[in-house]
């Protein structure tokens, strides 16, 4: 094989996996959701959360606060990105719409959808979070992640932390579950 060809096919291939990876991340509809839509979406999300979670009453009982982001999408060729909207919902009411943005670069490849849900278990920390101008997962607070399906309790990680995460149905071909570094913004979106 010459080495030409190797760097042109190189250079291809490069170029496909960004195309591919944009379309996957822009292509959908999420950018342009409506108010109504999210909480359309943030609705099938929390029943997907009652059936996939144990202790999720306990959990959306406890909770001061819940940042429900349904379908986010992540993905990945060397340089990933991923995006979300949803909305925060206390006492089952939606209060604000609020975005998820991260973007990262390293050895990844791959694609994946799935949801998360942050559950402010403390007056405190809701309050932080919704006064922040991009609040950053990590940084300006920490995020308990529990890993659904893998028998973690979440009683007992919500009894020690004032913060924490599910993200369940995942669908796609990519491993990575943190959300350390994620930047969460409040959208301004008509009810």
């Amino acid at each position: 094989m010459k080495s030409g060809t190797f760097i042109s096919n190189r250079k291809f291939s490069i170029v496909l996996c960004f195309m591919l990876l944009a379309v996957f991340l822009f292509a959908d509809q999420s950018f342009a959701a409506t108010a109504k839509e999210i909480d359309a979406s943030v609705d099938a999300t929390m029943d997907r959360f009652y059936k996939q979670v144990k202790d999720a009453k306990e959990v959306v009982r406890q909770a001061k606060g819940l940042l429900v982001l349904p379908n986010v999408k992540k993905g990945a060729f060397i340089i990933g990105g991923e995006y979300g909207q949803g909305a925060m919902r206390i006492d089952g009411k939606t209060v604000e719409y609020y975005n998820m943005i991260s973007g990262s670069v390293g050895f990844q490849i791959g694609g994946q959808a799935k949801d998360v849900i942050i559950a402010f278990m403390s007056s405190e920390a809701l309050k932080k979070f919704r006064e922040s101008k991009g609040w950053e997962a990590g940084v300006d607070g920490n995020v308990a992640l529990i890993t659904v399906g893998a028998g973690e309790s979440a009683m007992t990680t919500m009894a020690k932390q004032p913060i924490v995460a599910f993200v369940f149905d995942v669908k796609g071909l990519m491993a990575d579950m943190s959300l350390r570094g994620a930047k969460f913004n409040k959208l301004d979106k008509d009810k």
